[in-house]
């Protein structure tokens, strides 16, 4: 396994403010620290340390431009390398890479991140399993979207216990997708093929969350999205996310977060 080294302190370009300073100041430090990065290869050393978790980034394109050791050894690969410049359906079976194929369009064509889906994967016994994946928008200093940053985590005791199989991946894809609908954790779970207590017994053991609270958690990721990146009224973003009103998306983000969506937008606002 090569090693990468991050060498900061021999580029660090400014040393940060010192307490008391305006946050324009530390904005202004950190944007420095990230513009003298070399390159991202120490992630790829970071990662290479976690056997249990594929790190990848991708161009526009969805051409890998680095990925950790994990990947390299699930795709039998001779080295990292040989991934590099290549797509999903270069290295991975057709069924895995046409899903992480759609993921990805999503992702470039809404610019909102894929958060907590479920996955086919490769074990390093090259048996498949599942995993919980999490993927990132990177934009360019424009704010345009150049590619994306993906992390899957293994799910070794629900996959290999099947806890997970297809008819439940559809119903957690069906929230995932159709969040904006109303959503009956009955139908849900007649969609995955369990009973309702089955069906929130896998949630709980995958996500840590009961289904409603998994329900909740998707629409506030998809909230917080709009709320960062729209001038949009609060009161359709609600609609757009599932909740019936306005007051009914203030009362979940406000116990989730301890703001408003007002107050929440307003904060980004002062920090930019």
């Amino acid at each position: 396994m090569r090693e990468t080294s991050c060498a900061l302190a021999a580029w660090l370009p400014t040393q940060p403010p010192r307490p008391g300073h305006l946050r324009a100041d530390l904005d202004t430090w950190r944007q420095q620290f990230f513009r003298a990065l070399p390159d991202a290869r120490c992630l790829e050393a970071l990662f290479d340390r976690a056997p249990d978790i594929v790190f990848s980034i991708k161009d526009r394109a969805g051409r890998y431009v680095s990925i950790s050791e994990a990947c390299t050894e699930r795709c039998g690969l001779a080295s990292r390398h040989d991934a590099i410049g290549k797509t999903a359906h270069e290295i991975f079976p057709l069924h895995m890479a046409t899903r992480y194929q759609a993921q990805d369009e999503r992702l470039f064509g809404t610019g909102e991140p894929v958060v907590d889906n479920l996955d086919l994967t490769l074990f390093n016994d090259r048996s498949p399993g599942w995993c919980l994946t999490n993927k990132e928008p990177l934009r360019d200093a424009s704010g345009a979207i150049v590619g994306l940053v993906c992390m899957s985590r293994d799910l070794h005791e629900p996959s290999r216990a099947g806890f997970i199989d297809d008819r439940f991946v559809e119903a957690v894809d069906h929230i995932l997708t159709h969040y904006s609908a109303p959503l009956r954790i009955e139908s849900l779970a007649r969609r995955a093929g369990v009973s309702v207590a089955q069906f929130e017994r896998r949630m709980k053991r995958i996500f840590q969350l009961s289904a409603g609270q998994f329900i909740t958690k998707t629409r506030i990721d998809i909230a917080i999205n709009w709320l960062k990146g729209s001038d949009m009224a609060i009161a359709d973003i609600a609609l757009r996310c599932g909740f019936c009103d306005q007051s009914a998306l203030s009362r979940q983000f406000r116990a989730l977060t301890g703001l408003s969506p007002r107050q929440y937008r307003q904060l980004l606002r002062r920090e930019k």
